[in-house]
């Protein structure tokens, strides 16, 4: 899911936030309901006639399906320095404060972090809100855990921990659909997060914007509760959970590891942080927060952790898991033909290990799952890359010489699963595409050879196995 993307940070000083006035009077909007006649709408920003404005809410229309990062540059770029902290004020804090779709509510809270996100967060001036935020959504999500139910305000609370630990830079990669739709490991759960509150409201004693905007639009029980001297979460006993030292070192382990996993999308993982990284693995896919786009970067760099964590998802319970299994099947076939898809997938052929097949409640294998439903569309994909690449090569659109590797390195790669007898060379529904191809590329040496291999339907063992 899905490089990072750079973060363009305000140059704004850190203006004082006893300006929150505006934020109760633009508490209802086009996003979520009203919750007193009162309360003014988006639709009323966006037909002032106010450009800026109306793009912000265009951005906030269709945040869902970028990366909050993305939404967070947008924002920067389309609002002028001066103008972000009003901005923030009178558009984005109703929307954090209301009861709006969690996919809207994610990227406002990650922009409001990356407007200051040079500085320290207890220098956010809009960290009592996002403190406050995080426990009101905390309280109600444990109280739905108590009752035997499952929040979607689990997530959002995640997120806020995660921004106001100062680890927001961990988000950004991450579109609010993907989070929203990610289950959450048990550690994770709102019950085992926790934060200081004195670290968030010792500038704001009497929690002036966190009343105000913690409040607006919220009905009389959850305004009274807001404006209380204390706004942490009044839990009955049987709900608070304790958490004793080895939990939280557990935790901290996890939320390392989650760290390495974003990293290792970017770069090669150094043996010390793939040795850190290994043994977590399973507690990172069962269930995971691992998605389809997160693979073929892994794969790029690190092709060992990207078998490992394949192993995983195909091992887990279709319930655990993020998306489908089927989703990351496909994300195999469209990797590119390169030596680190090759090596991933020829490690997958070869395992044996056993899996549950649900769709016929017995089992089957990796090797076998991956041969049916990955090799075919994974060559057939390789070979429209190559035929793309080639055409850019006469173009001159490149110069590099990635399509005669590439050819190179499928011939070798299928030679190879020819000699290991993971195809028939005698089986037209296995090789009459790759059989044209070698054909069609008969100048290369590699592409002769297995040519030959497979018009005369015999596998004969020409290459030094790849895999």
């Amino acid at each position: 899911m899905d490089n990072k993307l750079t973060w363009m940070n305000s140059s704004l000083p850190l203006t004082s936030t006893s300006r929150a006035s505006p934020v109760v009077t633009m508490a209802g909007s086009r996003f979520f309901p009203k919750s007193s006649p009162s309360s003014q709408t988006f639709a009323t920003q966006k037909g002032s006639g106010d450009p800026t404005r109306a793009s912000v809410v265009h951005l906030l229309a269709r945040a869902h399906s970028l990366p909050c990062s993305a939404a967070s540059q947008a924002f920067m770029q389309l609002v002028q320095p001066t103008a972000r902290f009003q901005l923030a004020l009178d558009m984005l804090l109703p929307l954090l404060t209301s009861s709006a779709d969690l996919a809207q509510r994610i990227p406002v809270s990650f922009i409001l972090y990356s407007m200051y996100a040079p500085y320290p967060i207890s220098l956010n001036p809009f960290k009592s809100v996002l403190y406050a935020t995080f426990v009101k959504e905390r309280e109600i999500a444990i109280e739905i855990s108590t009752e035997g139910g499952f929040s979607e305000r689990e997530q959002l609370v995640w997120v806020l921990w995660k921004i106001l630990k100062g680890d927001g830079n961990d988000i950004g990669p991450y579109s609010p659909s993907t989070l929203t739709k990610s289950p959450l490991p048990p550690e994770l759960r709102a019950s085992c997060l926790f934060l200081d509150e004195e670290t968030f409201m010792e500038n704001d004693p009497d929690h002036s914007v966190a009343k105000s905007t913690i409040t607006a639009g919220e009905p009389k029980q959850f305004a009274e509760h807001g404006a209380s001297k204390s706004l942490l979460p009044f839990l009955p006993p049987a709900t608070e959970t304790k958490i004793t030292r080895e939990v939280d070192r557990e935790n901290e382990r996890i939320a390392q590891a989650m760290k390495l996993v974003l990293a290792a999308r970017d770069r090669a993982l150094t043996l010390t942080e793939q040795r850190i990284l290994t043994p977590l693995i399973p507690r990172l896919t069962s269930p995971t927060m691992i998605t389809s786009v997160d693979l073929p970067p892994i794969v790029s760099y690190n092709p060992n952790l990207a078998y490992q964590l394949v192993i995983a998802l195909l091992m887990a319970l279709p319930n655990n898991l993020a998306q489908d299994i089927s989703v990351y099947l496909d994300a195999l076939t469209l990797l590119p033909p390169t030596l680190p898809s090759f090596d991933l997938l020829g490690r997958l052929l070869r395992d044996t290990s056993a899996i549950p097949d649900y769709s016929t409640g017995g089992k089957t294998t990796i090797a076998d799952i991956v041969r049916s439903e990955v090799l075919g569309r994974f060559i057939h994909e390789s070979i429209k890359w190559l035929d793309n690449a080639e055409r850019d090569e006469h173009e001159g659109l490149v110069s590099d010489d990635r399509f005669a590797k590439g050819v190179q390195n499928l011939c070798r790669f299928y030679s190879s699963l020819l000699k290991l007898s993971i195809v028939d060379a005698a089986c037209n529904a296995d090789s009459t595409e790759m059989s044209h191809f070698a054909l069609r590329h008969s100048r290369f040496e590699e592409a002769n050879a297995l040519y030959c291999i497979l018009a005369s339907g015999r596998s004969v063992p020409f290459y030094t196995a790849m895999i």
